[in-house]
């Protein structure tokens, strides 16, 4: 909407002093020529803006000018609050001071504002810890999020393997966990589900709507879930050896966690690690050549013994 490209100029010039007309389109994604337009609007509208000329010059705000008009849409304020899950902030200590701010703006914002922005939250998850980053597609995530928003019931069609289910679901919430969108609803038997979007072969928003469980809280589910998906994960614990470059490359590797390390002696380090199972663990370990070597269990002492000895019966031709 144009006033809302309007209002984005009088903010960008007030935060930035002086911005070419590129530049200000560029930013904007529209042309040059809407740009001068809407600069010629906010003129005749009485908002003191005027262009310099020459090679170093733009459009600025006369001195001394600020706009009033901050207010921010949900949206927006969503839009932050999503920011703030990079983890980085966490790590400078400024987590806090983020919240803190964030509450202020929520604070500052006119009432309908603030209650929109509250049931956008509830319905909105940022996991940054897990699993590597994945490339999935998500043709459905756009209907998927209307009836979140709308609380309405939601047909999908659901992959698995080479068989897809067709379901009715309520939709009470989406997780982002990394770069993997996941949906959380609750199926006709009153049942709480999580579906991975990308696996959504088909949506459709239907005209039916649904009460919100008042009790439902996402981030307490997701986090209950995601401590139940651990405890069944397989275990297969290893004691290793290893040299120290090769030791920060296995805590890269996907299925791997480190329980416990000892600080490096003579350039090795002694970690116990979950690889989940033998043949991982297995494949892993020759993977690192000389740089990894197996402490327990001797069964895998001697898979990884048997497999090195098959490699070289290869190649020496035996």
């Amino acid at each position: 909407m144009r006033a809302d490209r309007i209002l984005s100029i009088l903010l960008l010039l007030q935060n930035n002093g002086k911005m070419t007309t590129k530049e200000l389109a560029k930013k904007l994604e529209v042309s040059e020529r809407t740009v001068v337009r809407d600069m010629e609007a906010l003129s005749m509208a009485g908002i003191p803006v005027y262009a310099e000329r020459g090679s170093q010059g733009g459009w600025r705000l006369a001195d001394g000018y600020r706009t009033q008009l901050t207010g921010m849409r949900a949206e927006e304020i969503i839009s932050l609050l999503t920011s703030s899950h990079s983890g980085y902030l966490a790590d400078l200590g400024l987590g806090e001071h983020f919240d803190r701010a964030m509450q202020k703006l929520l604070a500052s914002s006119p009432e309908t504002i603030r209650k929109d922005t509250e049931q956008w939250w509830r319905k909105l998850y940022i996991d940054g810890a897990g699993w590597h980053e994945a490339k999935e597609t998500y043709p459905y995530l756009m209907t998927v999020q209307d009836a979140v928003w709308q609380e309405r019931k939601l047909r999908i069609s659901y992959q698995r393997g080479d068989h897809a289910a067709v379901r009715v679901v309520r939709p009470l919430g989406l997780v982002a966990k990394r770069s993997v969108w996941y949906l959380v609803a609750m199926n006709e038997e009153g049942e709480y589900r999580t579906f991975r979007i990308s696996r959504i072969a088909a949506a459709e928003m239907l005209d039916e709507p649904f009460e919100r469980p008042a009790d439902f809280q996402l981030n307490e589910y997701w986090e209950r879930s995601m401590e139940d998906f651990k405890t069944r994960l397989p275990r297969y614990v290893v004691s290793l050896k290893l040299r120290e470059a090769s030791f920060e490359l296995l805590k890269k590797e996907r299925f791997v966690t480190i329980l416990s390390c000892l600080p490096a002696k003579d350039g090795w380090i002694e970690a116990e690690v979950d690889m989940e199972t033998s043949d991982y663990a297995c494949r892993t370990v020759l993977s690192f050549g000389l740089s990894a070597l197996v402490v327990a269990p001797e069964e895998l002492r001697t898979k990884v013994a048997a497999e090195a000895r098959a490699v070289d019966d290869i190649y020496s031709g035996k």
